[in-house]
């Protein structure tokens, strides 16, 4: 029973309303989804039905069926992986933008999705501090929108293959390597699949905070070439996703400019919004990003206000892009691409057709603001910096790497004089041998010993029992065993950290009684 004009504004009234109900209720909700695997293929047919079905009825299922199976990342208890934006502006945009329904692989498909998102690239990179040379109307370099940083990274890497091998056409596509750290993204190592390219892992330590320092990649680049291969892609990460490490970009910088066919590609895929704030665009390496890198990925789909999927990539020299990836038959070609006067973004990424995400991205600017913007990133960054307050004032909890942002990874400590040993490590990442010794090899018993790992994934065990009550991730730092903390939904406020704070800490009492620690 399709809808016509009519029908459909009354069905689009009644969703606005259920999505309303649904938002005024979140905070009410299970943050994860309280079901069990296979649950929806109870409640739905197997086969598609054979005549249609009126809408409300549709509609209905969709409460009925479909909302108990979803986990609530715009929960404010949600506090897992890192946060994903829901923002109204986002929806109407999207709404919008499916309304038009274009595939903008070309200019002429619709000119305003091309230059619309032409113009909002260059707002982005205004509002990061991004170096004029990854503007668009540089005429150079320039940005462009993606789905994922997985899919900026691939891509990157793509354009760094066919710019190395154009400049070493003898080389074996055999020898090529890509470089990241034990740290990095998955999405190194799934590009390196997809490439079918040899991808080097460089290890990071805990004294350096989980960061790739120069002494450590120098070393690996000898080490690869001294084997034959040739290292020509590397990836910098600004927040990694287990710890929130930054990747030290000016030893990188120095490191690279003495092997000028390795392409740098920055991801800082969840941290990069930070850049929006002049305090700290100094500790994220602007500059040097600035100076350095051949491409930068930045989320603004994370926390960044804009619905998943809006994820920026820009890079030095577009050329770099369009040459490794424009295919153009006949039937794409037009008359103003050929004369040079317009863009096509489907040569800046692997699919031909690409939705009008800049629509939403332009809303959400328009409707915060730069200062609007900022506020939001600087509130996470505050909660995060009371729920690290509230760490340290814990007798078991203890931060197992450097805060960042707004990013808290923390675990047990067994007795309170080995959480102090531990604490005063982390807090001074980057111990002298001035330091007191005996404060840093308690420390560094603490974390060789197998205890605190059953501790943590005791504590783990409990807290993924009360997932409808918050939401939080496990992850290990160089086989120590952490728990995840990140804040930066659009509706968390104090007091719901608090809130989560008093969960885990009545859990990790109870853990300590049952281990008798």
């Amino acid at each position: 029973m399709v809808l016509d004009i009519e029908e459909f504004r009354k069905a689009g009234y009644a969703a606005i309303d259920q999505i309303c109900d649904h938002f005024y209720s979140l905070q009410e909700q299970p943050v994860v989804a309280a079901v069990e695997p296979g649950y929806l293929a109870k409640l739905i047919p197997g086969s598609p039905p054979q005549e249609g079905e009126p809408f409300e009825n549709i509609a209905a299922d969709y409460k009925r069926c479909i909302l108990p199976g979803i986990t609530h990342w715009s929960h404010p208890s949600f506090f897992a992986y890192f946060p994903t934006a829901c923002t109204f502006e986002g929806i109407l945009a999207d709404l919008y933008s499916s309304a038009v329904s274009n595939p903008g692989f070309n200019w002429i498909c619709s000119p305003a999705c091309t230059e619309l998102e032409v113009i909002v690239m260059d707002w982005a990179a205004q509002l990061f501090g991004l170096d004029k040379a990854f503007l668009n109307s540089s005429t150079s370099g320039g940005g462009c929108l993606q789905t994922t940083a997985s899919e900026s990274a691939l891509i990157a890497a793509v354009a760094a293959r066919n710019t190395y091998m154009d400049s070493h056409p003898e080389a074996r596509h055999e020898d090529l390597v890509m470089l990241c750290t034990t740290q990095t993204h998955s999405l190194a190592l799934k590009a390196g699949r997809v490439l079918g390219l040899a991808v080097r892992t460089i290890d990071v330590d805990a004294k350096d905070a989980y960061g790739l320092r120069s002494e450590g990649l120098a070393q690996a680049i000898a080490d690869e070439q001294a084997k034959g291969h040739r290292p020509f892609f590397l990836i910098a990460t600004i927040g990694t996703t287990s710890s929130g490490a930054i990747d030290n970009v000016a030893e990188i910088r120095e490191v690279v400019s003495g092997h000028p066919d390795i392409w740098l590609h920055v991801d800082a895929a969840w941290a990069g919004v930070a850049l929006s704030l002049p305090e700290k665009r100094e500790q994220l390496f602007l500059a040097d990003i600035n100076s350095a890198a051949k491409s930068l990925c930045i989320n603004f789909h994370k926390w960044g206000l804009v619905n998943f999927d809006c994820s920026t990539l820009w890079v030095r020299d577009r050329l770099t892009l369009t040459q490794a990836l424009d295919v153009t038959p006949l039937f794409l070609r037009t008359k103003e691409a050929e004369a040079g006067a317009v863009t096509d973004f489907r040569n800046w990424h692997l699919a031909l057709g690409r939705r009008f995400r800049s629509l939403k991205l332009w809303f959400v600017l328009r409707s915060y603001g730069v200062e609007g913007f900022q506020s939001h990133i600087r509130k996470g960054i505050a909660m995060n910096d009371v729920f690290v307050s509230l760490i340290k004032q814990s007798k078991r909890l203890v931060l197992a790497a450097p805060p960042s942002l707004a990013l808290t990874v923390f675990r047990m400590a067994p007795a309170a004089w080995q959480k102090e040993a531990e604490q005063v490590k982390i807090e001074q990442p980057a111990v002298s041998k001035a330091a007191d010794e005996a404060v840093v090899d308690a420390a560094s018993e603490l974390t060789e010993s197998e205890t605190p790992n059953a501790l943590t994934q005791a504590l783990w065990d409990r807290l993924d029992r009360r997932r409808g009550e918050l939401f939080l991730t496990q992850t290990s730092l160089n086989g120590v065993h952490c728990v995840r903390f990140a804040v930066g939904a659009a509706r968390t406020e104090e007091e719901h950290v608090r809130c989560a704070f008093a969960i885990i800490e009545e859990e990790a009492t109870a853990v300590a009684a049952e281990i008798d620690v």
